[in-house]
This record gives C-alpha cells, structure tokens and sequence, in this order.
C-alpha cells in the first residue's frame, strides 16, 4: 500500500493552500507535445496535481477543463526534460515520462502486420507513466482512444444526437495498468453493495433506472496507490477497474481526453487537492447536522404544525421540517393550495419560533397550462429537441418538462421565482428534486450544447442558480439544498446529496454502507439516505426470525410488514451516524414515535445522542471546509497498510474517532467487528480497551449500534438541548488514552457566512498520552473548571 495511514489527531491538509494564491495560466504554464497526429499537453494546477490532455485536433487539446472545475494552473516548481527516449516533466511531487514514438525493440509478428491490415486503433500510441521523485509509481497510462461513432462499437447512434451546428465529437477513452494489488474507490453513488470497484464495471452517468438503485456520477477515483484521478468528461463514462491487468474510461462524446492526475501520501492531501480543483465545501447551516424530519408527504399546514408540536411536547431534539412535493395546486405553478396551506408565512414565524427551520421541495418541471408554461417555452428555457420542441415523458409521465437551467438567464428567472413566489413565505432551504434531470437528456438539447455531451451536467448547475441566488438576495444565510443527484464541483453549492427512492429492505440498508462510502470518497461529504427507504412498504412481509420489535401497536403504519419497527430502527441507529440525519419515506406516519412503543425509546436514545455530539460534529464540517476531506470514510482511507479492510463494506469512521458497525441482518443480536491494525480501540458503551488487528464478537442487542472509538481521540459533548437554535453547553470532554491527540473545537453563529471572515471561536485540544495530561488553547468554550468537565477514559 502506497498511503500513509492518517493520524488519529485531527490536523487539517495545508499542503495545496498557497496554490490556490498563484496567478492564473501563463505562456509557459504548460507542456505541449506535437506528435504525429496527436497533440499531448500537461497542465500543472499544483506541486501534486497535474492535468493531461490529448486530442487529434490541438485546439482541443490546448483548451481548458470542463464544467465544475474552478483552480487556474501554475507551472511554479515544474520543470520539463528532454532525451532521446522520451520527454518528462517533474515537480518536487510527481515525474511524468511521456514516451517518444520509437521503434519497438523486436519486430512485430506477422500476425500482428496482417490484423493491421484490417484492424487498427482510433488514435496513435502514447504511453505515459507517473511517479514520485523517489521513482514509486503512482499510475501508467498505456493508451487511449477517440474514435468516430460507428457500428462495429455500437455508437452509431450517437451521431444523431447532434445537430449541424455542433461542433464535431467522438468516443474518447484512456486506459491504464492495474496492478493486482490496485483497489478503487468513488466514481458517485452505485447501489451494487460494492466498496472496491475492482472488477466492477461502474456506469458512471445520473440514471433513475440503473438496476440496484437510482445511480449518479461524480468521476473522481481513489486508489491505496497514492494518486486519485479526475475525469474531465460528462458525457455517459464506463468505468471499468482492474479487469485484465488494466483499467479503462469510456465517454460517449468528447473532443480529446483530459484528466487530473493528484498524488498524495495520505487520502487527505488527495482529497485538498480535489478541493483545489472543484472548490471548498462550505459550511451548511447548523441545523442541518442536526435531524431532519421529513416524510412522502405532509399535506397540509396543520399537519406540519402538529409534528412540530409533537416533538416538542416529547422534548425530542429536531431541527428541519420537510415540505415534500403535491403542495401546489398543478405542476409548475409555483404555489402553495391555500386549501391546505392556508398561511404559509404565520406557520414558518410559529416554527421558528419553536425552533424548527423549513425545507420545501421545489421541482424543475413546468406543466402546459400552468401560469409559467408559455413563457418558457417561448423564450426557449425548456430542455428541447433540436427542433425547439420542449421534451416531456409522455405517454406515461405527465408532469411537463424541465426548465434548462445550464442557461444562465434561464437559472436567474427560476431562482427569482423562487424566491418571490415560496423562500419570501419563511421557507428556509431548498429540496431541489428531481436533479437528474428526471427527463434524461441524451438525443436532446441544452443551451450549452447536446444532452448526450453534457449529460451529468445539470444537478452542478441546477444547484448553483439556487445556491448563488442565496448567496446574494439571502446575505444573512447560509444555503442549504437537497440535491437528488450530483456531479464534481456540487460540494460547494452547500448541498446535501441523498441517495434516492430506494426501497424500505435489509438488502437495500445492507447496501446503502458501501455506496455511501465511496460516494463521500468522491469527495463530496455530505451525504444521506431516506431512512427507512422511499418506496412504499410490501402489504405482508413475514420474516425468517422473529422480529426483535414488537409490531402490534404499529399496524396502523407498518400494516404486515412484521420486521418493519426492528428495520427501521437499525437504520435509524446507522443514521444517527452519517453526516445528515434524515428520515423520509412513504408510510403514513414517520416520527420517532410511528414505530411502536418499543421502537420509540431506542429511536429516541439515538436522536438525543446526535445532538450530544453535535460539538464534535459540527468541527468536523469545519474541518471538511478547510481541508475538502470527507467524515464518513470507507476504512480504507485511514488504514491503507490493513489489507483486511480493503473491501470491508459494514463498517466506516465518522471522523477521526469512531468506528461504526451497523447491524444489516434482520433477528441479529451480535455481529462481528473486525478492529483495524494499528491502534488500540475502546467500546463505547462499555469503555473496553481491545486491541486492533483482529475481528471480534460484539453483542447488538436491538438497542445498541456496535460503535468504537479510536485509541487517541477526544471527543467534546454538548450539553442536552432540543434545537440548535439552542445555546449548547460544552458538557463533558471525553479522552480515550493510547496516543497523543489534538482536536479542533469549532463554533459559529451556525447560520451566516461570517465564518468565511474568521468570525468563529476556535479552540484546540490536546492529549498528551506519555504525560497523561490534556491542556487547550485558543478560544474559551466553558466556563467551569477543567476538572469537572475532562473524563479520561479508563482512569
């Protein structure tokens, strides 16, 4: 393994920092090679980033990189070679030799000259290979493609999807070794159940229909070499990893192949140079790290109004309310029906006021006959065929067409509608639904160009027109959207992506692990599923055990669906330790108490331990702001040198100290837990100290999720409260001993950008394991003695 295992102390990656400072592209910023029908060049954006470009046609080659990219390249430290082999091009970070065309070392086989005759690739050699200074290789480039639509490869097709104005387009692709011991993350959200894509083809593209669940791209892949890579094409892309010796991306349309090359000796300095590329992840508004109470649907005023009040009679913490679509009176119209909701703007000021904020879903559809139809379509702001005429999902789907925000006049007009028509009634965040979009855009059109080309486009951009509309009429706020599907770059949107309609089973929990593991490797933290699942539950479902739970005083809402109570509360417990919270589905009911009485106390002991680590929480959003790292890490990440966790898909940190174990069968009361090398670990619920490097039965009764914590952590705890609105008081500090810790305490005002200004309280947190003695510095967090508050695990 090529990775450096993280730190348990929680320092942030600097390392890119002074990058993003350097000025934008100069004469000499690149290497440009002219081979023989090929333009190679290499564009450095850092010490340890570097983009390659190839192309039949130099302009292409020569231009710049696609939608979500924001750095500007520098080629301070870069310094290119030449002999008589080949050309290189080196920084103090990554060498990269790009082979001359010679003449191969032994004569080609006669066989080889009569297939030539016939058969022969779309574009010339090139073979070029990345490594560090000290001559490790991070990653081998051994050729590539960009082939005309044909039939022969079954994209004929393709060139239908262009009109004669566009400019001309191929099937572009690269491939690279595999070496036997190479293992891959990323690549967006897959619901095959996978965490090491070895051997797993990945479709990479937005597809509602994909077998295992609603898909969605993000082409960012890691790997335990060193090095991830950033594809820079969003048409439909196949990933195949690790088959044959070789690893091979396949994009249906393009006009060269480009790609990001980022070497790092831990997942961190990879994931700052993601950050560098495609932008921060800000901070989301504090209560989004809290719960979020949401269902398929609250249909009326009163209804919202009367869970509101059902928490807090309980005195269960909850932040955010969902309004889910059907709110309006018809499908684009931009309303809500008086009939159920009848004064919007009274019931917010009424919610805030008990310390809830509101989220409403908002749909990019737009229905003939509604009030905005006509002039949509007139103006050309509808997702179009090459004739002009709006695309729609008839005969079945009869919601309308989506509005083409990739056009910016188009993206202002539906932010401002927004905005006058729904935000100014007290709504506080955006569900933008359907992001996809729903209506795929492949053989249609867009105003950037063909919807096969910019297929993954629209949810980077769909959000941004709501997230840069926040940003300047919403000044006092921070923006929060609930975003279906993603792309690179949406992390600095504020968005939230949750993993679709997925279905209310064991095998779909037992999946959504891994897939939200490498989605959050795709560097994009912030992450959720529906707890529970969308889809509606089966009318009977008998299971093989007895169900843990008793579902009888749940009927009403489970119907025969036995197990139902004892799923939703395992998944309940996983949830609690995600980065967002979230709870929907389709049942009659969804609160903390639907479930049964016996569900109710356990769903309750998790939601009250959510906001007991809201402190710790909401410094690792902080953390992830500065460093582009994600919280929610597959194992892989943080122990590269333990070869056991390299496909271990039920088991995950959230942050720097805990180690997760959901339980994913239905009846299991014990599970076990395999403990990375390396590091000590303590139960939680016990304090145990084990050992790492060896797997363990650990008793799961139905009321405890098998939760570790790392040997050298420390974890602040707040004080009980039911909102974040709430001041909350640094109630204890937890220190697990076994090695030396650091911990960054952070807080803000949890609504504003004034963080982005320095306006915050920062304090660090320190562990000193030989000495036995904590110590801080920095902002004051509490006001009683250190005495009371520090709780030295084992002492």
């Amino acid at each position: 393994m090529q990775f450096k295992s993280r730190s348990p102390l929680f320092t942030v990656a600097t390392l890119l920092a002074a990058s993003a400072l350097l000025p934008a592209q100069s004469q000499n910023s690149v290497l440009q090679l002219d081979r023989p029908g090929t333009t190679i060049v290499l564009e450095p954006y850092a010490l340890n980033v570097l983009r390659v470009t190839m192309s039949l046609k130099r302009q292409a080659a020569l231009s710049a990189p696609g939608f979500g990219f924001v750095a500007s390249p520098t080629a301070a430290g870069w310094i290119a070679t030449e002999t008589n082999l080949a050309n290189v091009y080196r920084s103090t970070r990554i060498v990269a030799t790009i082979e001359k065309d010679l003449h191969p070392a032994k004569p080609r086989l006669s066989t080889e000259l009569d297939i030539a005759k016939y058969f022969n690739g779309s574009a010339p050699d090139a073979h070029i290979t990345f490594r560090t200074p000290a001559g490790k290789k991070l990653l081998e480039l051994t050729g590539w493609s960009q082939a005309v639509p044909n039939h022969k490869d079954g994209t004929a097709d393709l060139a239908h999807d262009r009109r004669s104005i566009d400019p001309e387009s191929w099937v572009v692709g690269a491939t690279f070794a595999s070496p036997d011991d190479e293992h891959y993350y990323g690549l967006g959200q897959n619901h095959e159940g996978f965490l090491d894509h070895r051997g797993h083809a990945v479709r990479c593209w937005n597809d509602y229909l994909s077998p295992a669940g609603p898909s969605t791209c993000v082409p960012f892949l890691l790997t335990n070499k060193g090095y991830g890579l950033v594809w820079d094409n969003p048409s439909k892309t196949t990933i195949s990893p690790g088959f044959n010796e070789q690893t091979r991306w396949s994009s249906e349309m393009g006009d060269r192949v480009s790609f990001f090359v980022i070497a790092g000796d831990t997942a961190d300095e990879i994931y700052a140079g993601y950050r560098l590329l495609t932008g921060p992840t800000p901070l989301l508004p504090k209560a989004a790290y809290g719960y979020i109470q949401c269902k398929q649907r609250y249909a009326s005023q009163k209804e919202l109004l009367d869970v509101a009040q059902g928490y807090r009679d309980r005195h269960l913490p909850a932040d955010v309310l969902v309004v889910d679509w059907f709110y309006y009176t018809k499908m684009g119209q931009m309303d809500l029906d008086p009939k159920f909701w009848p004064d919007p703007t009274a019931m917010n000021k009424q919610l805030h006021n008990m310390g809830f904020e509101t989220m409403i879903s908002v749909w990019p559809r737009f229905q003939a006959g509604d009030r905005y139809y006509n002039e949509l379509r007139q103006k050309g702001w509808l997702i179009h065929t090459a004739d002009g005429t709006p695309i729609d999902g008839l005969p079945y789907d009869r919601a309308g067409s989506d509005i083409d925000t990739t056009n910016p006049e188009a993206a202002n007009w539906y932010w401002k509608t927004i905005r006058d028509n729904i935000f100014s009634k007290g709504f506080d965040s955006i569900w933008a639904d359907e992001t996809e979009p729903d209506l795929p855009p492949n053989g249609s059109y867009y105003h950037i160009g063909p919807g096969s080309q910019f297929f993954n486009v629209y949810p980077l951009l769909h959000t941004a027109a709501l997230s840069d509309g926040i940003r300047k009429d919403e000044p006092g706020r921070r923006a929060l959207i609930l975003s279906r599907d993603a792309y690179l770059g949406i992390q600095r949107n504020g968005a939230i992506v949750w993993s679709s309609d997925i279905y209310p089973t064991w095998d779909t929990l037992k999946r959504q692990i891994p897939t939200g593991l490498d989605f959050a490797a795709s560097g994009v933290t912030y992450w959720s599923n529906d707890t529970g699942g969308w889809q509606y539950l089966p009318a009977e479902h008998h299971p093989e055990h007895t169900p843990l739970l008793d579902p009888s005083d749940a009927r009403d809402n489970v119907g025969g669906y036995d197990d139902y109570p004892e799923l939703y509360t395992r998944w309940f417990e996983y949830a609690s330790f995600l980065p967002i919270f979230r709870s929907h589905g389709s049942r009659f009911t969804n609160e903390v108490w639907s479930y049964g009485k016996q569900a109710e106390p356990i769903l309750s002991k998790y939601l009250r331990l959510r906001y007991q680590l809201m402190p710790y929480i909401y410094s690792l959003g902080y953390h992830t702001w500065q460093s582009g790292a994600p919280y929610m890490r597959a194992l892989p990440l943080d122990f590269p040198n333990d070869p056991k966790v390299a496909d271990l898909r039920d088991e995950y940190m959230f942050g720097p100290a805990f180690l997760v174990a959901p339980i994913t069968e239905q009846g299991a009361t014990s599970r076990d837990v395999y403990l990375p090398a390396g590091s000590d670990w303590y139960n939680y619920w016990t304090n145990e100290r084990v050992k790492g490097g060896q797997t363990i039965a650990v008793a799961a009764p139905i009321d405890t999720l098998p939760l570790f914590v790392r040997a050298g952590s420390i974890i602040p705890l707040g004080s009980e409260i039911e909102s974040t609105h709430q001041a909350q008081a640094i109630a204890s500090i937890r220190v697990y001993p076994g090695a030396n810790s650091n911990f960054t305490l952070y807080n803000d005002d949890g609504k504003t950008y004034a963080y982005e200004k320095g306006q915050s309280n920062i304090t660090q947190l320190h562990w000193d394991d030989s000495e036995s003695r904590f110590t801080h510095d920095g902002a004051s967090a509490w006001t009683v003695s250190d005495d009371t508050l520090i709780h030295i695990i084992g002492h």
